[in-house]
């Protein structure tokens, strides 16, 4: 009898033994089955696909027998972020987000669909191959994204350093992985000062009779605020136009942390913001009290302050759009991707009033960006180690061509003199189309 009940205890653990063995495989197979199917090479499913710009031209293809790019060296490196590549190595990518899709594996059969994919995107290689050259005229670091602010479709991202994916056997450069439009955030030095604006027009009564006073010096509680002025007596539009830290500093101690929070927030820039799949980085603002003099440091976008590329596009397009965002997208087939009101109408058409008055009076346009109908704020953001990230952002306001932009040269030097340029090609070329 003891024989018989041992025999009987060993049957039921192996039975459970199984039925463990099969639950792990069956989770197993769920999560990686794709990966099993394709172990021996990422093409062999027979599957084909192809991804292309705005325009029909090129930038992926692959079927069972190769993994392909764009025909064109610079295209394939200009374009490197948007479709990253077959493994996998950049950290956003339309073939690494949409591989699954476009390999149809199917987890009842087991097997990958030998059936045809293509998917258009919203970018136009034109605009890409030229912002990746005027980085690369630059000191190759950096950013440029534009997106047409009334249909939220991205033409061009770019980011520099890059690869050509083609190319095996070239070391890459480092940092050339990261789609540093989407995956980073930066110190945003003067373009902040469009928020801290926006924050005072929906906070501070009388904002717009509000004189400032600017002899590069202003001490806050004991702490110093330096300015590039002096600037003497300015108006709220002035303050902007000359992006004076005396002024802001001013304007953020009056808005107050809780309000340059709540408006931070508001505006996406503490937020992890999707495109197309694809999932950019959070930005930094001090939440913790810090006082008035942090604060104000803060409102100039210095401090702990930090922002992503791409949030900056979603604020300055809203602003284009009379306060509403045109979600942005990279596939056509989103096209349809909705809208939301990012801030107040009102608010947004002062902004824009004043980002073009920064051109007119401090940004010499007929010499810098001629023929532009341009709106934008520049930004030098310092580092602390005698370095400056470069910004220049903003929006043509033409109905046209009705696009918004940010470039970011990375510890290139002074907004005007380095992202300027960049943006003034990428904008000429944009209004061609």
């Amino acid at each position: 009898m003891k024989k018989i009940t041992n025999r009987a205890v060993s049957v039921l653990l192996i039975a459970a033994l199984v039925i463990v063995g099969m639950t792990v495989y069956v989770l197993r197979y769920i999560d990686d089955g794709r990966s099993w199917a394709l172990a021996f090479s990422r093409a062999n499913s027979g599957a084909s696909g192809t991804i292309t710009d705005r325009n029909g031209e090129i930038l992926a293809v692959f079927d069972e027998t190769r993994n392909a790019y764009a025909e064109d060296a610079l295209t394939r490196e200009a374009c490197y972020h948007v479709t990253g590549d077959y493994w996998g190595r950049s950290g956003t990518g339309i073939l690494s987000a949409y591989w699954d899709d476009m390999q149809s594996f199917s987890l009842l059969t087991g097997t990958t669909h030998a059936e045809s994919a293509e998917l258009k995107l919203t970018v136009d290689t034109s605009l890409c191959r030229t912002a990746y050259a005027a980085l690369l005229g630059q000191n190759g670091k950096g950013a440029v994204m534009v997106m047409n602010y009334k249909t939220g479709e991205v033409v061009c991202m770019v980011s520099a350093p890059s690869i050509d994916p083609m190319d095996a056997e070239a070391e890459p450069p480092e940092g050339a992985f990261l789609n540093r439009c989407l995956s980073s955030a930066f110190t945003p030095g003067s373009v902040f000062k469009l928020i801290t604006a926006a924050a005072a027009i929906e906070t501070v009564p009388n904002i717009e009779t509000r004189q400032f006073y600017c002899e590069n010096l202003y001490s806050i509680a004991g702490v110093e605020i330096h300015c590039t002025g002096p600037h003497y007596t300015q108006n709220f539009e002035q303050a902007l136009a000359n992006s004076c830290n005396i002024a802001f500093a001013q304007i953020a101690v009056k808005v107050g942390q809780e309000n340059m929070i709540e408006h931070v927030r508001d505006y996406g820039f503490l937020d992890k913001h999707t495109l197309s799949g694809l999932t950019g980085a959070a930005g930094n603002y001090p939440l913790d009290f810090v006082g008035d003099p942090e604060l104000a440091w803060s409102g100039i976008g210095q401090s702990t302050d930090l922002v992503n590329p791409y949030a900056m596009l979603r604020f300055v397009s809203a602003i284009a759009n009379h306060g509403v965002l045109a979600e942005p997208h990279l596939l056509e087939s989103e096209n349809d991707g909705g809208a939301t009101r990012l801030m107040h109408a009102d608010t947004a058409d002062r902004l824009a009033a004043m980002m073009n008055y920064n051109v007119v009076a401090h940004y010499d346009p007929d010499n810098n960006f001629p023929g532009l109908p341009l709106c934008a704020k520049t930004g030098t953001a310092e580092l602390g180690d005698g370095t400056s990230h470069a910004w220049f952002v903003g929006f043509l306001n033409d109905e046209n061509h009705p696009y918004a932009f940010v470039v970011l040269v990375e510890q290139g030097g002074g907004g005007l003199r380095v992202a300027g340029p960049v943006a003034n090609r990428v904008l000429q070329e944009a209004m061609k189309h």
